[in-house]
């Protein structure tokens, strides 16, 4: 097979063959490891597995827009945090106390808006100063999860609202409202990327910036929007897990830009920008999930799924490095 047409094959299907490999896997190991009585492949196992896939899920297919347009946001984690502080902290404001359950959508509007105003922050940064955003978010991550620990110390903020409880633990089809949510912003992002303008035009400034400012294509709004976009996807996120959960860290968000990243690159996109696909992100999304849920069915502790899924996204890149080298006759694997 010609290294072009093995590339495109390992982007927009090896993914999915990598999850029956994972599935077939677990499911036998699981038959000689496991203290569970439950098979891995347990209807309601994979159920859970979905929708505990959401929190990362949603922000990924964010970051999916951010990197094929040639950029990273670090400060994912630290607006998850934040507007889940917002989303329970303003349940229980005295001028919101006479709304009774209208202060739901009040709360997770408030919420929202902190996600995107935090991503417009970003956004006019990376535009008007021309910073890499690995710098601008990198910065913003520490001042962001600043606002978090000044907010409320280190104490968690919790409020919990059984309406709201009932809401995200409630099932439709047999699926949970998260594994909802998650299904929702994967087909909204997928036709944004697919069937838009807008879209076309991140590949286009992802794969060429100079080319696509000589076409016309105004980057720095629309970089700007899609940085709104991802803090958006982050602060929804937050919504959607702390809705039922009613209580939140000041830590809680660590590490998922690293999670959200690595299920981006893992789906095929490019770190350099101009190439990926939302519904190969998914797949990196349930890929990672599976590890990490198939790693602790057969009893392996959170430092060992962490070495695997790094060793794992080593390989990814390197190969992936490999299959996009120019100027090279044949594979040096």
């Amino acid at each position: 097979m010609e290294a072009g047409k093995l590339s495109k094959f390992l982007k927009n299907g090896a993914i999915w063959g990598f999850i029956v490999l994972e599935l077939i896997f677990f499911s036998v190991a699981g038959e000689f490891l496991s203290l569970s009585d439950k098979a891995f492949m347990d209807l309601d196992n994979m159920l859970l597995l979905l929708k505990q896939s959401a929190p990362i899920g949603i922000i990924a297919m964010g970051m999916t827009i951010i990197m094929v347009n040639g950029n990273i946001d670090l400060s994912v984690g630290a607006i998850f945090a934040l507007s889940a502080v917002i989303l329970l902290d303003s349940m229980t404001w005295a001028a919101f106390a006479g709304l009774g359950d209208w202060v739901i959508p009040v709360s997770w509007g408030l919420a929202l808006l902190t996600g995107v105003v935090l991503g417009a922050i970003n956004g006019l940064i990376v535009w008007k100063t021309g910073v890499d955003a690995f710098i601008v978010t990198l910065g913003s991550m520490l001042g962001f999860r600043g606002l978090v620990f000044m907010y409320n110390g280190e104490n968690p903020t919790s409020s919990l609202n059984w309406t709201l409880v009932d809401f995200a633990e409630a099932q439709f089809l047999g699926l949970h409202t998260a594994t909802w949510f998650l299904a929702v912003v994967t087909l909204v992002i997928w036709y944004v990327m697919t069937r838009t303008i807008h879209g076309r035009n991140a590949y286009a400034i992802g794969d060429n910036r100079e080319a696509a400012v000589n076409a016309g294509i105004k980057v720095g709004p629309h970089m700007l929007i899609n940085f709104m976009i991802i803090g958006f996807l982050a602060a929804l996120s937050a919504v959607v897990f702390y809705s039922e959960s009613g209580s939140v860290n000041p830590n809680d968000g660590q590490l998922y830009e690293l999670w959200v990243i690595t299920a981006v690159v893992l789906g095929g996109t490019k770190l350099t920008g101009g190439s990926g696909s939302i519904v190969a992100t998914l797949g990196g999304v349930l890929a990672i999930q599976l590890l990490r849920k198939g790693l602790g069915h057969i009893g392996a502790d959170t430092s060992t799924v962490n070495l695997v899924i790094g060793l794992i996204l080593i390989a990814v890149l390197f190969l992936d490095r490999q299959l996009n080298a120019k100027g090279k006759e044949e594979l040096k694997i």
